[in-house]
């Protein structure tokens, strides 16, 4: 087996987790990275917990979407039930095919979504991360070969985690105890928002590996302005360009894409949350480089903001601060390396990618 799959694990039982013997762990991979998910068994193992492990096919559940009537769709009471009863939760994504699920009707992906809610929520409130295998699928749709693909993975994931917590430490010290944020970039994105007694939180490869950002939560009602996320967004196989907001009193008022507008639609329709943002996430990874058409790596590069509708983390809400709730938490992303600012209570911390505590600002 590759040794950097061997890392990979130990970094999601050891720092991504935490496990313990006392621990009941649930492992979900698709068929396309079963050697990560062998490796992570491996790992358990000699920890002493205990998992429960599954490899999950996207053609099988593709085959019972398109089966399914979405007025039928109920929660899976056996799947929250394990959910409820594990202490901690391992999240492999890698795709032999990208767009598995694209011939899946929009209202169908949805209803399934508002189903599975309460065992997402759940989830939610454990130990788990979500991490990525380079699978030939994810290679193909970033444009790559195979081996440099697997080289940018593990490039991301494989680093001094501790100085990366002590580099983005610098943005939640400028953006906890702040009052308002403003986004502009170009003539098309001037997003302002309240972010007052909401808490900034230090991502730094915990529940995301790769880890790599400074996220937080908007005030639900104090969102205004419009946004155009000029990288696209790849979901459920449809890939989705040029996606436009316009915000008003917190909520979308108008919305459009150059491709699949219907998709947006329907993100936006799942419940009344989906049309308030849920997230600002500012990226710092300096070791993702590229764009990969892979929301978890692409809201992590250093020069781009993302923006996600639907559920606010609770970690980012203090108790007593409006939580926006919904099915959906979507990330965007909006590239900030060109003619762009992010201003903190009047003050430009980051222009055109740099931040103010990094080499070259230009304030």
């Amino acid at each position: 087996m590759d040794p950097r799959i061997r890392t990979h694990a130990d970094i999601l039982v050891d720092h991504c987790t935490d496990l313990d013997p006392s621990d009941d762990v649930l492992v979900r991979a698709p068929p396309a990275a079963e050697d990560l998910a062998v490796a992570v068994a491996e790992r358990i193992g000699e920890v002493g917990a205990n998992p429960s492990i599954s490899l999950q096919s996207e053609r099988a559940t593709r085959a019972y979407l398109r089966a399914s009537d979405a007025e039928d769709f109920e929660t899976p009471e056996h799947l929250l039930a394990m959910t409820e009863a594990a202490d901690a939760f391992v999240l492999i994504k890698g795709d032999r095919n990208t767009a598995e699920l694209s011939d899946v009707p929009t209202e169908t992906l949805a209803a399934f979504r508002r189903a599975r809610r309460p065992v997402s929520e759940a989830r939610m409130g454990k130990r788990w991360v979500g991490t990525q295998f380079p699978a030939s699928g994810n290679a193909q749709k970033a444009e790559m070969s195979t081996e440099e693909y697997e080289a940018f993975v593990y490039d991301a994931i494989d680093k001094d985690w501790d100085a990366q917590k002590d580099h983005q430490q610098q943005m939640v010290e400028i953006l906890d105890p702040a009052e308002e944020v403003r986004v502009v970039s170009g003539d098309t994105t001037d997003l302002r928002m309240s972010v007052a007694g909401m808490k900034a939180v230090n991502d730094y490869g915990e529940k995301n590996l790769p880890g790599g950002e400074v996220f937080t939560a908007p005030v639900p009602d104090s969102v205004e302005g419009e946004v155009l996320f000029d990288k696209p967004l790849l979901r459920h196989g449809r890939e989705i360009q040029d996606a436009y907001l316009r915000f008003e009193g917190g909520e979308v008022v108008a919305h459009d894409a150059s491709k699949n507008a219907d998709l947006l639609a329907s993100i936006l329709d799942t419940d009344e949350g989906a049309r308030r943002l849920g997230e600002l996430g500012i990226g710092m990874n300096r070791d993702i480089d590229r764009f990969t058409y892979n929301v978890l790596f692409d809201e992590k590069m250093g020069d781009t903001v993302h923006l996600a509708v639907g559920k606010a983390i609770e970690e980012t809400v203090p108790e007593g601060q409006p939580l926006n709730e919904s099915a959906v938490h979507t990330d965007m992303i909006v590239d900030m390396s060109d003619d762009s600012f992010i201003e903190v209570d009047g003050e430009i911390v980051q222009r055109d990618g740099t931040f103010r505590f990094e080499d070259g600002f230009e304030g």
